[in-house]
């Protein structure tokens, strides 16, 4: 993880900010609130519930990022929140790392370009990985703060 970083900072892709936990918490509580926002209009639509998904994805991750004091710092913030997550996180979070990856890239096929299609399974798909990305982060915000509380 440290050479990972390191080697982010080198490049400029992140830097270090300390922060309080009233602004983890708040990009936690913000996350929850996409999460949620998207269960509720996952019927009404394909887009939406899909990119509010990635979106509270972000969030949490970004969230993780100030926890150990890390700001991404570039044009590719997306992508230096997934790599730096997944060293944090670990290996047993490999495969939910994996898949915000894919996200991010079919966020950005959806936003950038035309004509980009979802299918059902990416959406439950995205919702299911979200409520287990976020509870993770959660926990280990938890860890170094025990008062820390979020529920959803």
């Amino acid at each position: 993880m440290d050479e990972l970083i390191q080697k982010l900072k080198t490049a400029g892709k992140l830097r270090q900010e300390s922060v309080g936990f009233i602004q983890i918490e708040g990009l936690l509580s913000d996350a929850v609130r996409d999460i949620l926002e998207a269960n509720a209009v996952v019927n009404y639509g394909e887009r939406a519930p899909f990119l509010l998904a990635y979106q509270s994805m972000l969030k949490a991750g970004r969230s993780l990022l100030l926890l150990y004091s890390l700001r991404p710092a570039d044009g590719a913030q997306h992508k230096t929140v997934v790599q730096v997550c997944e060293a944090i996180l670990g290996s047993s979070f490999k495969s939910l790392a994996e898949q915000f990856e894919t996200m991010r890239r079919k966020r950005n096929e959806l936003t950038y370009e035309y004509g980009s299609l979802l299918s059902r399974s990416d959406i439950v798909s995205a919702l299911s990985d979200a409520d287990a990305w976020i509870r993770s982060i959660a926990q280990k915000v938890k860890e170094k703060n025990p008062q820390f509380n979020l529920e959803f």
